[in-house]
């Protein structure tokens, strides 16, 4: 029985909240390690006490509390949507509180190590001016990793300077792109002007880019610039976020930009640039 449940939970996710198909799977994967759990009981029969055995069995596993919370995100929307078509007459996760996670703050970069990361890039070739375009993109826009990758051309309006970003959900929003990164593009599809592809970003076999592909240029830059470790490629989006706000953009403007369904998860850049006023104070004012 659990398994038509699930079958029609991943069915709502992915037409009717049209879900990626990265989301829908990872919903998939803790569903079925549920089920597992379950063995032969019946959904109708899980509670409070089931629910709470099936949390100490993940955490039996080493698993952290985030991954923890993962789960019980998804049961919570899993059971939610049985309550609600009427598969189940009571929502047992109702009484399970989430467990308290630990704030991480994201890492960024300086203005100084972004223009290093930037310089570190060969250009004397189309793969050099491809990660140049990539990177220049990136930092410009500070869109997911995912959205640079799914890039076409036709989604770059490069007179308008704007380019258009399918985010989560496969929701689309406007973003501005800077004057350098748009020249960086110009060169690189001057180069491969020849290869007729509608993809931006081409890999050296003419097709799209992999995400894996631009995590592993970025590490070759980040590494060639000397950066930190701690640092990956989705630090240009938290450094996209924190310059913005540093020099004086508004939350609610950089949560359009990023493409966040909610303030709060844009809230997190605003601790970072507390920090730096404060750091700033402490080594400028002579009593701080």
């Amino acid at each position: 029985m659990i398994d038509r449940y699930i079958e029609k939970f991943i069915r709502y996710l992915e037409i009717e909240k049209n879900y990626s198909g990265h989301t829908v799977l990872n919903y998939k994967i803790d569903l079925i390690d549920f089920k597992a759990f379950l063995g032969e009981a019946d959904i109708a029969g899980v509670d409070y006490l089931v629910l709470r055995k099936y949390l100490a069995a993940l955490k039996e596993k080493k698993l952290g509390s985030r991954s923890v919370a993962r789960h019980l995100s998804v049961l919570r929307s899993f059971f939610r949507f049985l309550n609600r078509e009427g598969f189940l007459k009571n929502n047992p996760i109702l009484s399970i509180s989430s467990p308290k996670l630990e704030k991480h703050l994201p890492s960024f970069m300086t203005e100084e190590e972004i223009t290093g990361v930037l310089a570190a890039v060969s250009v004397d070739n189309e793969l050099g001016l491809r990660n140049r375009a990539i990177l220049e993109i990136f930092y410009s826009t500070g869109m997911r990793i995912s959205e640079l990758a799914g890039l076409r051309i036709s989604d770059i309006d490069i007179i308008g300077g704007v380019v258009k970003v399918f985010g989560k959900g496969r929701k689309e929003r406007i973003v501005p792109v800077g004057e350098i990164a748009l020249s960086a593009l110009r060169s690189y599809l001057e180069k491969r002007k020849k290869r007729p592809s509608d993809i931006l970003f081409l890999n050296k076999n003419g097709g799209r880019i992999t995400v894996r592909g631009i995590r592993n240029a970025v590490k070759k830059y980040l590494s060639a610039a000397g950066i930190k470790q701690g640092v990956s490629a989705h630090t240009f989006r938290h450094s996209f976020a924190t310059h913005l706000l540093n020099r004086g953009a508004d939350l609610r403007s950089v949560q359009e930009l990023l493409g966040h369904a909610n303030l709060s998860t844009t809230q997190v850049y605003t601790h970072l640039t507390t920090d730096r006023l404060k750091s700033v104070y402490d080594k400028a004012h002579p009593r701080a």
